[in-house]
């Protein structure tokens, strides 16, 4: 059986070294490559893949319980073009301080006012000073649970436990996998776990909010990890948010 190896990626565009250098030889990035395990590809499930749903024409496909759906926030709707649906992954995008948690405890509020069960996982701040916030904004709401948790598998289970409408990760640069051999914030672990936090959203029909940082140069830390799942959207004139994607179910 082939056995994990240790490679060196690139946190600037994800391409992998067998050695480290002091400048990445695919983007020619100095000082970003970083030592992980990489799990090899004869580790990987081969046995045949049983399929729980077959191709319909697109005509059929079932949209019943899939419009999207008004979280009571008139600009953060109008950005998703009239709110969040079900099973779909919104990426949201800021520089640091600007105000996304801040916004997202607002739309989690008054998702939860109407009637929906959120979960705010706060993997940055405790779930005292995620009160306090909530305290200061009258957001309040019995419906809205929050956990401060980063470790992604403990994620995937409050979600089977609470069985959220909407689910809120703040942020996906410092969650991490623990099988993963890499740090939370690198290449493999916002990919694998964004990844993952997908998967979920979409077997559970659940709407999902991702929190990513902006580095100075506008792009998203955690390199162009998130592009591989989210596709640009239209950016949002509120004050909170200078990048935007969002990819449907």
């Amino acid at each position: 059986m082939a056995r994990a190896r240790t490679v060196f990626r690139c946190q600037s565009c994800g391409a992998a070294s067998l050695k480290w250098t002091g400048r990445c030889p695919t983007c020619e990035e100095w000082n970003t490559l970083e030592e992980e395990i990489d799990a090899p590809a004869g580790a990987r499930d081969s046995a045949p893949v049983s399929l729980k749903e077959h191709a319909v024409p697109i005509a059929d496909v079932v949209m019943v319980g899939f419009e999207a759906t008004g979280t009571g926030v008139g600009e953060f709707d109008r950005v998703l073009g009239g709110g969040l649906v079900p099973g779909s992954v919104t990426l949201l995008g800021g520089e640091p301080g600007i105000g996304k948690s801040t916004l997202l405890l607002q739309v989690a509020a008054a998702v939860a006012a109407r009637g929906s069960t959120v979960l705010y996982v706060s993997a940055e701040e405790s779930a005292q000073q995620v009160r306090l916030r909530a305290e200061r904004l009258d957001a309040l709401e019995p419906g809205l649970l929050v956990i401060a948790e980063s470790s992604v598998p403990a994620i995937a289970a409050h979600v089977a436990e609470v069985a959220p409408d909407l689910l809120i990760v703040d942020s996906i640069q410092t969650v991490h996998d623990p099988d993963l051999g890499s740090a939370p914030g690198s290449v493999t672990q916002v990919r694998e776990s964004a990844a993952r936090l997908v998967t979920i959203a979409k077997a559970r029909g659940m709407a999902c909010v991702l929190v990513g940082h902006v580095t100075k140069d506008g792009a998203l830390a955690g390199p162009a990890c998130s592009s591989t799942w989210s596709t640009p959207c239209s950016p949002s004139r509120a004050t909170a948010i200078t990048a935007f994607a969002c990819c449907g179910p």
